[in-house]
């Protein structure tokens, strides 16, 4: 992930240098994509040391008064809703905005609405954070792992005055959405807020696959001189279906729930995107029968799922734990039985081809036609099979 990758990219100049598109972009594809570290990411700021511009904003960015243009956030929005792209590219930079905005006025003391972005509203900064986000739409990454984010120590001279390394916007960025940070002996800021808000709202996954082809390698170099390069690599990758095989069983044993609220729970997670839901009766302490809650899924819904049997069961504590599973190559048909139409799972394994009639089709021919389930699925599977050989 490229997170990092801008992440760290490193102060500024890559950025956007580097079109940073790439940066972030990096890909990840599939996701993941690391970057290196270091540094700095986005740069920016970084020097904003210097204060200008740039390096405001940030931090503070903002408030002041200038002869620069301010806008608030909905001013961003408008610029953004104008557009000409699609609503996934859209809403990815309001988020990064939204992320900036929400650091400064935590930083101020202000109500979101009432912060305005001096630099980050400028038109380099929106330029950077839309252009983040087409070029990861138009990679077609699904996620990204962000490494930790190389930053300075000191302090950086800007708008505000002598502010101290990482600036605060930067830190309460950090704080909210768990970006890592690695410190370094350089002097002044290596991570701003807006390439910290970049890194937060695409990160995806906290860790890079176990094995993965690396497709593309994005590299920007920033103009601020560091003992180390200064530069920002994003790399994108592409998992393997042996990766995908890979999924993450959480349990946690329940005996206070409802069967009411095991019952919602179940439907929360399966509409979550589980992949399965599971209950089995146990006995637990004093003899107490109970309910373990199993629940299978990918490792991104992991902090989704968790959340859920958190806040829907009594449970103050979740296992966890990675397992492997086969998975026979599956398709859907429908087919048309003297029933009405019906919709087969079609399986394959080793040359051979199951048919499983869906429940949900056989249910319905059941309750409108007034048959039994057996002579339904039965025959919704013959005529699979039939149009299969035709």
């Amino acid at each position: 992930g490229h997170g990092h990758e801008h992440e760290h990219g490193h102060e500024e100049g890559h950025r956007h240098e580097e079109g940073h598109c790439h940066e972030e972009v990096h890909g990840h594809e599939d996701g993941h994509c690391h970057d290196e570290g270091h540094g700095h990411e986005e740069g920016h700021g970084h020097e904003h040391e210097h204060g200008h511009e740039e390096g405001h904003r940030h931090e503070d960015g903002h408030c002041h008064p200038h002869p620069h243009v301010h806008r608030n956030l909905h001013d961003i929005y408008h610029i953004i809703d104008r557009l000409d792209s699609n609503e996934r590219v859209k809403e990815m930079a309001r988020t990064m905005f939204r992320i900036v905005a929400e650091a400064e006025s935590k930083a101020h003391g202000l109500p979101v609405e009432q912060v305005h972005f001096h630099e980050v509203g400028a038109i380099d900064s929106i330029v950077d954070i839309i252009s983040a986000a087409v070029c990861i739409d138009n990679l077609g990454v699904e996620d990204v792992v962000v490494s930790a984010l190389s930053e300075g120590h000191g302090h950086v001279h800007c708008q505000h005055g002598v502010l101290p390394v990482p600036v605060p916007a930067t830190a309460n960025i950090a704080s909210s959405y768990g970006l890592k940070l690695h410190f370094t002996d350089n002097d002044g800021e290596m991570v701003t807020p807006t390439g910290a808000a970049i890194a937060a709202a695409l990160r995806t996954k906290d860790r890079l696959p176990s094995s993965c082809r690396l497709l593309k390698v994005g590299m920007g170099a920033g103009n601020k001189v560091f003992k180390q390069a200064n530069v920002l690599r994003a790399m994108l990758l592409e998992t393997s279906q042996e990766e995908d095989r890979t999924m993450w069983v959480l349990e946690t044993n329940l005996d206070d729930c409802t069967g009411e609220m095991l019952g919602l729970a179940m439907e929360m997670l399966l509409d979550a995107g589980a992949a399965d839901v599971w209950y089995t009766p146990i006995h637990m302490k004093k003899n107490r029968p109970a309910y373990m809650l199993s629940v299978l899924c990918r490792e991104s819904s992991i902090e989704a799922m968790e959340e859920i049997i958190l806040t829907q069961t009594t449970t103050i504590g979740i296992r966890r734990y990675p397992t492997e599973r086969t998975i026979l190559e599956r398709s859907e048909i429908q087919v048309e039985t003297s029933y009405g139409p019906a919709d087969v799972k079609v399986c394959a394994y080793k040359g051979r081809t199951f048919f499983y009639p869906e429940y949900e089709s056989i249910r319905r021919i059941c309750r409108e036609q007034g048959v039994d389930f057996q002579t339904a699925y039965h025959q919704a599977r013959i005529k699979a099979e039939e149009s299969r050989q035709d």
